[in-house]
């Protein structure tokens, strides 16, 4: 019979010992197959949600900033007649007092009598004050627009307005590509209202 010479204490010393070394090669393992298996789960779920999401449609180009074409701020070519003193007077007022933009149109310089002629946006609407004022048929149409009578003239690219029951004439151009030209003298109407008085024999539509 052949006996160990180990002792009871020596045998357990030597299974502690086995026992880390075991428990720290299964811990590695376990966490390389975690490294290897998050991110081929990652992928697995990611083609998974990009089969079940319909496609979207891809996003339209927004428009850039100049794809209406520029927009002159150069001085707008108006004529300025020699006008009375009173008439001259009165423009004075009306110039003084019209806003630095009408609707979304920003005030333009002009290039001959800022004291009578004023201009907005590209293409150029524009007001010139004093002048004659039309005599519109009596089957012709007559506006009153904020309690100012204005007649409208078509022409083939803009639509001319001119008060009609003012001391001194307001014409207002209105380019046909802005649309409805009644709508564009709502705000100018109301600086005529404060700075030109009426008068003058007034056709018996201008009533409002």
């Amino acid at each position: 019979m052949t006996s160990s010479s180990e002792s009871p204490a020596e045998a357990g010393t030597s299974d502690d010992a086995g026992a880390p070394r075991q428990d720290r090669a299964n811990r590695s393992a376990a966490l390389l197959a975690t490294l290897v298996a998050v991110p081929v789960t990652v992928a697995v779920a990611g083609f998974t949600f990009a089969k079940l999401t319909p496609d979207a449609p891809a996003a339209e180009p927004g428009p850039a900033a100049t794809s209406a074409g520029p927009r002159s701020t150069a001085p707008v070519e108006m004529a300025a007649p020699r006008l009375a003193e009173r008439p001259a007077t009165v423009c004075r007022a009306l110039t003084s007092q019209l806003p630095p933009t009408v609707r979304d149109l920003a005030q333009r310089p002009v290039t001959a009598g800022p004291e009578q002629n004023a201009a907005y946006g590209d293409p150029a609407l524009t007001i010139a004050c004093g002048g004659a004022e039309p005599e519109p048929g009596d089957t012709d149409d007559i506006w009153v627009v904020n309690k100012v009578c204005w007649y409208a003239a078509e022409g083939p690219d803009a639509t001319v307005l001119t008060t009609l029951d003012r001391e001194t004439a307001v014409r207002v151009t209105v380019p046909r590509t802005y649309g409805a030209a009644l709508q564009w003298v709502s705000p100018i109407s109301d600086v005529v209202i404060a700075s030109v008085p009426s008068g003058g024999d007034a056709p018996g539509g201008c009533t409002g």
